[in-house]
């Protein structure tokens, strides 16, 4: 790739992570920037459509959207972290979108204001997590089985953010769940995951949901 690559990212933002993850998979040199969310800088505004990041500059081409992002990255540097077969490529860009539904739930659950709103969101985030492990390969280690893939650099966000609140606030959320529990294990144990998030990333992640009013945080 003989464009420069720079990556626009807030540090906490999980869907950034997941462009991050695919550029450290695919061996990509690239920059990051880091942005303040809550007081945009104008450049970034210029450039971003939706006021969202990640956005990736390459060269003077932006794009947006971290599915958008982690497949041109596939397309253009081989081998592909997609199945050839175009169904079961459909089926995993599928899972992918709802694993972006899934994150949604697992910040409403984040940030629910007391013990009923939690607890109201935490059933809707398990159910969601039901589903999920219904798709999971038994043999596994990864989504679709000895094969890593986007659908898991699409995940990993979603682990490691259970990951945190299970180690530190009890919940419990994947003890129901052993291939759920398998694949968050392998995830978080894999170079390009653990390399994805800056180095303070779970105690900026805490004190971020405190200060937002977070029950399960506080």
């Amino acid at each position: 790739m003989a464009d420069s690559i720079e990556l626009i990212s807030f540090k906490l933002c999980p869907f950034v992570q997941r462009s991050v993850i695919t550029l450290l998979e695919k061996g990509v040199p690239f920059d990051i920037t880091y942005i303040d969310l809550s007081n945009k800088p104008d450049w970034f505004l210029k450039i971003s459509p939706t006021g969202k990041v990640p956005v990736l500059r390459i060269g003077d081409t932006v794009l947006f959207e971290s599915a958008v992002i982690n497949e041109y990255l596939d397309e253009v540097t081989p081998p592909s972290l997609h199945p050839s077969d175009p169904l079961e490529k459909a089926r995993h860009r599928a899972w992918i979108e709802y694993l972006s539904t899934l994150f949604m739930n697992q910040y409403r659950l984040i940030m629910a204001k007391d013990k009923a709103a939690f607890e109201q969101e935490r059933d809707t985030f398990i159910d969601g997590l039901a589903r999920l492990e219904e798709q999971l390969a038994d043999e596994g280690p990864w989504f679709a089985g000895a094969r890593f893939s986007l659908v898991d650099t699409a995940g990993a966000p979603l682990m490691m953010r259970t990951d945190t609140l299970d180690r530190n606030f009890s919940t419990g959320l994947l003890k129901p769940y052993p291939k759920l529990q398998r694949w968050s294990d392998t995830l978080l144990a894999r170079e390009s995951v653990k390399l994805s998030v800056v180095e303070d990333f779970e105690q900026l992640s805490i004190a971020r949901y405190r200060s937002q009013g977070s029950w399960v945080m506080a």
